[in-house]
């Protein structure tokens, strides 16, 4: 789009690749990496500092931050998401059920925020059991516990409310009805300032780990048309009701013929090039534009065509219940080829800290159809080449071997219901890739560089 760009970084954070890519670079202070990037006064003052007009804030850290928002606002720059009011109207998770009841999209059964547990127990009681416990200030599966009888709801609402706490800086807890075998499918959307609000499209996210989610997939299998269409509607109202703008995914639950609203992730979300591979279109770019004051199409963009899968490569150990494994990265060779996009943030070399999420890169497939999308993600995978850190490569492997997958049959309980991904996960963790003697890894080049010092000296 010719818009130079500035990247700010914390210390450990000097040599990643987008510090590379940009115009230029600014170092964050702070106590420590995460500080550093949650400084709101000190990112305003560095863009203000670098004339930067407006600000992108990715899809972690501050990218929900309502006083972000309004502080961008405030000094002037734009910032490239939604309103901080739309923000807080969704960000609580007991004022969005809230408001989507008033707008008539369908919400689990359960309940405003609860004061204590026997408040929980005889909202428990009417809802019916099992129930799961939610925070109300935040996302992404933090601080949720099941309960699925009586005498284990006391315990998990207090874990919830010390989650909660320690993680949104707010206790408050709510309840709703837990689904069995529910698959969680959201719809991203659209919106600008002439009021027109676009669904593109729904994502399966149902491969979960603790709450989180490992592989993506548009569309999703055996949603009808129909469905699909009643989904996006809802959506569509969803946005509508928070006078949304930019872009936002709306995450529902899915179980049987039924769907009900989960939550509104309120900017980019991580699975968001599956979209764009069946669209053609760049989502960023989009953003950017809605940011600027322009208009989106009315009629919306093509067609969505074929199928797509993202891969989300962590650094976790799949066979120590993915646990994360922060290590240096030795040999890394990213797969290339028809249909095969990589969204990476790591380099040869590069030391993986513990101080954010485990995620690597992502890893995006396109083809056709369903069928030559898996085909096609299993030679990709087997062609990624990453050594060092434990990662979730051969757990993808093994997911893509899996008969309920190939045939979509999947829910969020997918790798508790499938026991037999582990073996096969071992299986392909000794196998590697075939592909990795043709690249060499530090830890050879460290052994040559020894022998010739070694050498040099006698």
């Amino acid at each position: 789009m010719g818009i130079p760009t500035v990247a700010v970084y914390a210390e450990p954070d000097a040599r990643t690749p987008n510090v590379y890519f940009a115009d230029e670079r600014a170092p964050l202070t702070g106590a420590s990496p995460r500080q550093a990037y949650l400084d709101i006064e000190q990112l305003v003052r560095v863009a203000r500092d670098h004339r930067a007009d407006s600000v992108h804030p990715g899809y972690g850290f501050l990218s929900e931050n309502a006083a972000f928002a309004e502080a961008c606002a405030t000094s002037g720059l734009t910032f490239i998401g939604p309103s901080a009011p739309s923000m807080r109207a969704m960000g609580n998770k007991v004022e969005a059920r809230r408001r989507m009841m008033d707008a008539g999209v369908p919400v689990v059964p359960g309940t405003a925020a609860l004061p204590d547990e026997q408040a929980a127990l005889k909202a428990a009681e009417r809802i019916g059991y099992p129930v799961l416990v939610k925070a109300a200030a935040g996302g992404g599966g933090i601080g949720m516990r099941v309960a699925q009888r009586a005498e284990e709801l006391p315990q998990a609402f207090e874990a919830s409310r010390r989650a909660a706490q320690t993680s949104f800086a707010s206790p408050d807890v709510y309840l709703e009805r837990y689904l069995s075998h529910p698959r969680h499918i959201e719809m991203q959307v659209l919106a600008d300032a002439h009021g027109t609000t676009l669904a593109l499209g729904e994502r399966d996210c149902s491969i979960q780990r603790r709450h989180q989610k490992l592989l993506e997939e548009t569309p999703a299998v055996g949603l009808s048309q129909e469905r699909r269409a009643v989904m996006a509607e809802a959506a569509i109202k969803a946005a509508a009701a928070v006078e949304y703008q930019n872009a936002g995914t709306v995450e529902f639950i899915v179980s049987g013929d039924d769907f009900y609203f989960l939550e509104m992730n309120t900017r980019l979300q991580v699975e968001h090039p599956v979209t764009e591979s069946v669209l053609g279109i760049d989502l960023v770019r989009e953003q950017i534009r809605v940011a600027r004051g322009e208009r989106l199409p009315s009629a919306g963009f093509a067609t969505p065509r074929g199928h797509a899968i993202e891969f989300r490569i962590n650094a976790e150990d799949p066979l120590r219940n993915f646990m994360p494994a922060p290590r240096r990265v030795q040999r890394y060779a990213p797969p290339t080829g028809p249909g095969v996009r990589v969204d990476s943030g790591i380099r040869p070399h590069q030391e993986i800290t513990p101080h954010f999420d485990s995620l690597l890169l992502k890893l995006i497939v396109w083809a056709d159809d369903r069928n030559a999308a898996i085909g096609r993600g299993r030679r990709a995978l087997q062609e990624l080449v990453l050594t060092g850190p434990k990662t979730t490569v051969p757990f993808h492997r093994a997911v893509l071997d899996e008969p309920d997958f190939i045939n979509g049959r999947i829910s969020t309980g997918f790798i508790v219901e499938h026991p037999g991904l582990l073996d096969r996960t071992h299986a392909y963790a000794a196998e590697g890739s075939p592909l990795e003697p043709l690249y060499g890894g530090g830890e050879i080049a460290a052994a040559i560089a020894a022998g010739v010092v070694v050498a040099g000296e006698r």
